[in-house]
């Protein structure tokens, strides 16, 4: 699958604001932690058919990797929203039926990653669109779920899939675990990513490997193509309290 990628625009430390100290990472997830397009176009095209829409090319279903599906199936295959609701219905069926780690993978150096940020004592959130069972499933197959501090995901009832709500849920969750949210940062691949963080006043580091295409990048605050040197500033920037509480 050919995935057009965001130019990398991470300035020289130099540049970079000297005063970012994050109390806590907020993290999505396709396109981030695991590479789960291939799978979701596979399921997204066998939805479309069981349901007589035409097909659509994969270059254009693309688009459809990072927002809640509901409204996918709205934006880009003009269902109204009963009809919507029955795609969605159908497609969470057919992910039900499959092992959790059909056509997904766990992109290179992430697990390392969390372990490393989970070694400096960093707390961490899941904040994705996906429904939280499938999360949870996909988490726990690939053995990523206990590096989490909470798992946040899209309620069954969609009532809570737009990323600002599940970014403002995941905040709730960690207060109540007892993290201080007072400095979050968002990682994430995508334009909802950043817009869902804004939102709740939260700024976004974006990774290159994710579904982005370029323009996308425009908001955060910078573009990483290399987990390891993202763990790295993560690292450098934790506002640890136990530290802070010595000083």
């Amino acid at each position: 699958m050919s995935i057009p990628t965001i130019p990398t625009t991470v300035p020289a430390t130099s540049e970079r604001p000297t005063t970012q100290a994050w109390t806590c990472v907020l993290l999505d997830l396709d396109g981030t932690l695991i590479d789960s397009a291939p799978g979701i176009i596979e399921r997204l095209g066998r939805t479309l058919a069981s349901l007589g829409l035409p097909a659509q090319p994969e270059s254009e279903m693309m688009r459809w990797v990072g927002p809640p599906l509901l409204d996918s199936f709205r934006d880009f295959a003009g269902l109204n929203e009963a009809d919507s609701w029955a795609a969605l219905e159908r497609y969470r069926s057919l992910a039900g039926q499959e092992d959790a780690s059909q056509l997904t993978s766990v992109y290179p150096g992430i697990p390392e990653f969390l372990r490393r940020l989970n070694a400096a004592g960093i707390p961490l959130a899941l904040a994705t669109s996906k429904p939280e069972s499938q999360a949870e499933r996909i988490l726990d197959h690939f053995g990523l779920r206990d590096t989490l501090t909470v798992l946040c995901g899209a309620s069954e009832d969609e009532t809570r899939s737009a990323k600002a709500d599940v970014v403002a849920e995941a905040l709730v969750r960690l207060r109540a675990r007892g993290v201080d949210t007072e400095a979050p940062i968002m990682v994430g691949d995508r334009h909802h990513d950043i817009d869902g963080a804004r939102a709740n006043g939260i700024p976004t580091y974006l990774v290159s490997w994710g579904y982005a295409v370029p323009g996308e990048e425009e908001g955060a605050l910078e573009v990483f193509d290399s987990a390891e040197v993202l763990a790295d500033r993560l690292i450098a920037e934790y506002r640890n309290p136990d530290t802070q509480a010595t000083l």
